[in-house]
């Protein structure tokens, strides 16, 4: 028995997340957001809010555009020092069996 929990907003929100990280410097316009993930625009609309209200995406009342907040690419940078930190535990290993 196969159950299905994939669902289309939460599918929908994620790809608005990734299509974020195209330019976390100036953001991306809500417009190239809707074309990225093809969705309309209130539905757009909503997937920002709902991430402006995790704290996940702000938007630049400049430019009208939007980018990641800090918090999601600090876990990938976390990502990147647990990486590290394991390379080093196996470059150790390998010196402790390679010893002569």
């Amino acid at each position: 028995m196969s159950t299905d929990y994939t669902n289309e907003s939460q599918q929908r929100i994620l790809k608005v997340v990734l299509a974020l990280f195209s330019d976390v410097v100036q953001g991306v316009s809500p417009s190239a957001l809707a074309r990225a993930v093809d969705a309309d625009a209130p539905k757009i609309t909503r997937d920002l809010d709902n991430l402006r209200t995790a704290g996940l995406a702000e938007r630049d009342e400049t430019t009208g555009l939007w980018r990641l907040t800090p918090r999601l690419p600090q876990q990938a940078v976390k990502v990147f020092a647990a990486i590290d930190t394991a390379q080093r535990r196996v470059d150790e290993a390998r010196q402790r069996f390679t010893r002569t």
